[in-house]
């Protein structure tokens, strides 16, 4: 991987997207860390020294960079923009309109891009209008009794719900622009870099709380945790498909072989988010209950909001198996994987094209989402274990969403660059 970089640098024109690159995620930390007007700093900053930020919106918090506790014009993140991409992507599957946009190519994806937009920007005065609300009632930060805001009034209200608005705006348009002009997602990559920002104040609190010992023996077995990452994202089951020789005019076409690459981890870091998200909606129903004596209320509390109980745990995990098998079913289609084989003379040796081809598929789809769901699943689960046996916080660095999204970007980040290079340093004809 080093490697790869090096000798990027040296070609001007990736090295020419690389530092463009450089320059817009240090324009994107920047904005991580100016505050929206009206906050307090001072008192900000204290709540964080005094209660920290393992709270409900740890998640949304670490897609932030931190920038959603600190109230920051950054403060949303990339976070609307996913789920907007996730909620277009299931109505891609239930509106028949945006169905045959995606089959259109190019220009209904752009289409679809444009929706993902104008839903980003709702989504974005949603959660804005949300987290100044609890920032105003002081339900933001658990245990802080100290004042976010200068003021509470409706004007200071309105410019940040605007300010972070604008703000999860000019992200989109940062990510757009790295996808044209740098290399790989744009988005994935302000998304690695948020995650990344966390990460050494995260390990460095394990340090500070549990020592020398145990800071050592986090790294090692972080780095084990890291390397089996890697092994299982690469792994694939690769299925040989075989294309027959036909005549188009007086040009013989087919004869290759090829295959498709079904990886272990085909749903990605989705079904995470899915579940966590979904695990939110009871603690964030407690916030915003008046009436803390409700037995229900009392319920939630001590077993979902804390995320240490053995109850919560096992929801966690059955719920990330149950979203794993639920997006890789609406993701990978087998019915019209085997339609476009046969439609283009394709079969799979000693299976025959058609409807025993689409059961095929399926069988093998489906034997390999089980130990992808598991993996996800236990992955998932290493930081809630680790709260409860070296009393971390609950961004606990070497587990869970993190870790996923650092070692799929930077795996899917050197691809890119591989391929570039590739392309400018090859051995032909004329070599």
């Amino acid at each position: 991987m080093l490697g790869a970089f090096a000798n990027a640098f040296r070609t001007p024109d990736l090295r020419r997207k690389l530092l463009f690159v450089l320059f817009i995620i240090a324009i994107f930390r920047l904005g991580s860390q100016v505050p929206a007007p009206g906050v307090n700093v001072a008192n900000v900053q204290t709540c964080l020294d005094d209660v920290g930020n393992s709270g409900i919106y740890s998640l949304i918090n670490l897609f932030s960079g931190g920038a959603l506790l600190q109230l920051t014009i950054f403060a949303l993140g990339i976070m609307p923009y996913i789920t907007a991409s996730i909620i277009l992507q299931l109505l891609v599957v239930v509106i028949p309109r945006l169905e045959a946009l995606k089959k259109e190519g190019q220009s209904g994806q752009t289409k679809i891009t444009q929706y993902t937009r104008y839903l980003t920007l709702g989504l974005a005065v949603l959660q804005a209008t949300g987290i100044v609300a609890l920032a105003r009632s002081g339900n933001l930060l658990q245990g802080c009794d100290k004042p976010l805001l200068h003021s509470d009034g409706t004007v200071t209200f309105l410019v940040m719900v605007v300010t972070m608005t604008a703000g999860t705006a000019v992200i989109m348009w940062l990510g757009e622009l790295i996808t044209e002009r740098g290399v790989g997602n744009g988005m994935s990559i302000l998304i690695f870099t948020q995650v990344v920002a966390t990460f050494p104040i995260a390990l460095w609190a394990v340090k500070n709380t549990q020592g020398w010992w145990v800071f050592g023996l986090v790294v090692v077995i972080g780095l084990a945790i890291v390397a089996a990452v890697i092994f299982i994202e690469q792994a694939q089951r690769r299925i040989p498909v075989q294309y027959a020789r036909r005549m188009v005019g007086r040009k013989m076409f087919g004869g290759s072989s090829t295959y498709i690459p079904l990886k272990v981890n085909q749903a990605g870091v989705i079904p995470v988010i899915f579940a966590s998200s979904l695990l939110y909606l009871p603690a964030m129903a407690v916030q915003f209950q008046q009436d803390s004596s409700a037995a229900w209320v009392g319920w939630i509390s001590e077993y979902f909001v804390r995320g240490d109980h053995p109850l919560y745990m096992i929801t966690y995990f059955l719920l990330i198996v149950f979203f794993t098998y639920f997006y890789v079913s609406i993701t990978f289609n087998p019915e019209e994987v085997a339609d476009n084989m046969k439609k283009y003379g394709g079969f799979i040796p000693g299976i025959r094209a058609g409807k025993p081809t689409e059961d095929y598929l399926s069988y093998v789809l489906s034997r390999i989402t089980f130990p992808g769901a598991m993996y996800l699943g236990l992955v998932a689960l290493i930081p809630l274990i680790a709260l409860v046996l070296i009393d971390a916080n609950q961004n606990f660095p070497f587990g869970g969403t993190s870790i996923l999204i650092m070692v799929g970007v930077a795996l899917d980040t050197v691809k890119q660059i591989e391929s570039q290079l590739q392309q400018r340093n090859y051995e032909g004809f004329l070599r």
